[in-house]
């Protein structure tokens, strides 16, 4: 999935403007959301997520300053990011999201070296079940939106509920490593029968010519992929925890915070 240039540069432009107006340097600035995920449809927000880093006096004021950045959505441009010291506290607790941006195909801004010891350090002490998990609240919060209506839902609702459902079966077939973000590469290494695989090249053909909001009929098959699997995040085997995972991540923080 490429950015048109024009919308690139803009983005860049307000990135920049994000670093001058708040005082903060970027370590990360990605495409999440379904342009990256691998569905977009034509009225797709540009999700640009961030990471960024504060002055060192800033974490030590009495005050805590706000660990979240947001703009006003403009021109379908949806601009936030995450203070770097919150990012390291969601991956100690198997938040997949942090994983997935650092993953993302579509970059705009080459990342700070540091991101490289976070995907390390991520890997080094990843838990399986914790990321089902994660992806099993996902996906439940997504289809408590639609699984009332018995025959039609948001083309955007059903993709939100099917990846993270997919997540959970790469995870149940291969626990060693996180699993990829985009829903093409998830189909690949979940084993789907061939039934499943073309109705959900269909779907992400169809949501390509839909509004995000509009609806598509549900599809059977694709129901009962979702339901199955979002109930067996449990099987997915969990890595004890390291009390080395909090230290190595709080070194990381203030390695830089006083570069």
């Amino acid at each position: 999935m490429t950015i048109a240039p024009a919308i690139r540069r803009e983005i860049e432009t307000r990135l920049a403007a994000v670093e001058a107006e708040d005082d903060v340097r970027l370590l990360l600035a990605i495409e999440s959301g379904s342009r990256a995920w691998g569905f977009p449809s034509p009225d797709s927000d540009y999700d640009v997520r961030f990471l960024y880093v504060r002055l060192r006096r800033d974490y030590l004021a009495l005050s805590p300053v706000r660990d979240v950045i947001e703009r006003e959505i403009v021109d379908e441009i949806d601009l936030n990011g995450w203070d770097v010291r919150k990012a390291l506290g969601l991956m100690l607790r198997n938040n997949s999201v942090l994983s997935e941006w650092i993953e993302s195909p579509i970059r705009y801004r080459d990342p700070h070296p540091v991101i490289a010891r976070m995907a390390e350090l991520k890997d080094r002490h990843f838990d399986p079940n914790g990321f089902a998990l994660h992806y099993a609240k996902l996906g439940r919060t997504a289809i408590a939106r639609w699984m009332q209506d018995a025959h039609e839902v948001a083309v955007k609702r059903y993709f939100y509920a099917l990846r993270p459902a997919l997540a959970i079966r790469v995870l149940r077939r291969d626990p060693s490593r996180r699993p990829p973000m985009q829903l093409q590469q998830l189909m690949a290494e979940a084993d789907l029968p061939r039934s499943a695989t073309e109705e959900i090249e269909r779907l992400v053909a169809m949501k390509a010519d839909t509004r995000e909001a509009g609806p598509i009929a549900r599809v059977s098959e694709i129901d009962a992929l979702i339901a199955d699997e979002l109930t067996r995040a449990d099987e997915v085997p969990a890595r004890p925890p390291s009390e080395a995972f909090a230290a190595q991540a709080n070194a990381l923080f203030l390695d830089l915070v006083e570069e």
